[in-house]
C-alpha cells in the first residue's frame, strides 16, 4: 500500500468534505477514492470518517490523524523544495579532495574566485598526494593529476595538461656545471619525488629529437612533495624534476635555473572526478564548470612563465660557467 498516496487522498476527502468532490479535484473516481480510504482506516483498524448520502465528517480519530497527515505532507513538500533548489541554486558545504601540489598552487585561488559569484558555498578542501574513492571518503569532487584514470565509474572531466621540468640551484649548477643532454644526468646529483604519477628510475623526457628514456641511479635524496623538492633543489642538493606549478616562482626570482631547457618530462592531465551525472548538485555543477573554465588559463600562466624565465636563468648561469 502507497501509504502517502493514501494519506494525501484521505486529506483531500477531509478538506472536500465528500468523496466526489475529492475524486474531482485528484482526477480519480469516487469509487477508487472511497476504497483507497477504506484501505487506510483498515492499515489503522479506526475509522477515520463519518459517511452519509451527501457527505462526510471527521471522526475525533479522524481530525487527530488528519492533522497528523497534513503535517507530515508540508514536511514532505518542504523536503522535496529543497532538494530541488539543491539541483538549481548552489548552496551548502562542498567536501573537495586534491592532490597536494594541484591544491596548493591552484585550487585555493580558484576557491576563493568561485565564492565571489557563490558566497553560499564554504569548502571543506583535503589535500594529499594519492587519488582516493571519492564515495567511500564522503568527497563531492576530487581533483587528481595523472597520465589516465583507472575505470573507477566516476565521471572524468578534463581540466588541462602540465609537465615538469629540471631545475638546480644556481651554486649547483656554479659547482658542478650544467648536463647538456639527458644521458649526462647520471653525472649530477638527482632527487627523485616519490608520487604515483612519476616513476622513481626512468625519466622519459620529450625534447627535440622527441622522447628519451634515462635510467637514474645516483640520488641523495627523494621526498613526496614537490614543494619540499622544490626547496631541496634551492638548497643545492641537486637536480629534481618540479611539476611546473613549483617552479615558476624560483624562475622567477632566480633561485632555481632550469636546466636541459628543451626538455620536459612527466606530462600529466589535471581531471576533475565525480560520482554522478544524474541529478547533480547545483555546487558540484557549478564548481566544476568553473574548474573547466578557470584551471587551463592557471595552467597556460605558468608554461608562459617557464618559456620566458627558463631562457634568461638558464643563459645567465651559462656565462658565468664560461
Amino acid at each position: 500500500m502507497d501509504l502517502l498516496h493514501n494519506m494525501r487522498t484521505f486529506v483531500c476527502v477531509a478538506e472536500a468534505g465528500s468523496f466526489t468532490a475529492a475524486a474531482q479535484r485528484m482526477d480519480l473516481t469516487t469509487a477508487y477514492v472511497s476504497r483507497t480510504v477504506a484501505k487506510l482506516e483498515m492499515r489503522l483498524h479506526t475509522r477515520l470518517l463519518h459517511r452519509t448520502t451527501r457527505r462526510v465528517a471527521l471522526t475525533e480519530a479522524g481530525e487527530r490523524y488528519l492533522q497528523r497527515c497534513q503535517h507530515i505532507l508540508r514536511s514532505i513538500e518542504v523536503a522535496e523544495a529543497e532538494a530541488g533548489e539543491a539541483q538549481a541554486l548552489p548552496t551548502g558545504t562542498l567536501k573537495v579532495h586534491a592532490m597536494t601540489g594541484i591544491g596548493h598552487h591552484y585550487l585555493i585561488k580558484a576557491i576563493a574566485s568561485y565564492q565571489e559569484s557563490y558566497p553560499e558555498v564554504s569548502f571543506d578542501l583535503s589535500l594529499t598526494n594519492r587519488t582516493i574513492d571519492i564515495l567511500d571518503q564522503g568527497f563531492d569532487v576530487s581533483v587528481v593529476i595523472a597520465a589516465e584514470l583507472p575505470d573507477s565509474g566516476f565521471v572524468s572531466k578534463s581540466l588541462g595538461q602540465t609537465f615538469s621540468v629540471l631545475c638546480a640551484s644556481p651554486d649547483y649548477l656554479l659547482k658542478h656545471g650544467a648536463p647538456s643532454t639527458p644521458a649526462q644526468l647520471n653525472e649530477h646529483r638527482c632527487l627523485r619525488l616519490v608520487n604515483a604519477a612519476m616513476s622513481l628510475d626512468k625519466w622519459l623526457f620529450s625534447g627535440p629529437q622527441g622522447e628519451e628514456l634515462v635510467t637514474i641511479r645516483k640520488t641523495p635524496f627523494q621526498v613526496n612533495t614537490a614543494d619540499a623538492m622544490t626547496e631541496g633543489v634551492r638548497a643545492g642538493m641537486g637536480i629534481g624534476a618540479l611539476p611546473i606549478y613549483t617552479a615558476t616562482s624560483g624562475l622567477r626570482d632566480g633561485s632555481l635555473v632550469r636546466v636541459l631547457p628543451g626538455y620536459s618530462l612527466n606530462h600529466l592531465t589535471v581531471f576533475a572526478l565525480y560520482a554522478s551525472r544524474q541529478y547533480l548538485d547545483a555546487k558540484i555543477r557549478t564548481w566544476v564548470d568553473f574548474l573547466r573554465k578557470a584551471m587551463p588559463d592557471l595552467l597556460a600562466a605558468d608554461e608562459r612563465c617557464i618559456t620566458e624565465f627558463s631562457g634568461l636563468s638558464h643563459t645567465a648561469i651559462a656565462n658565468k660557467l664560461r
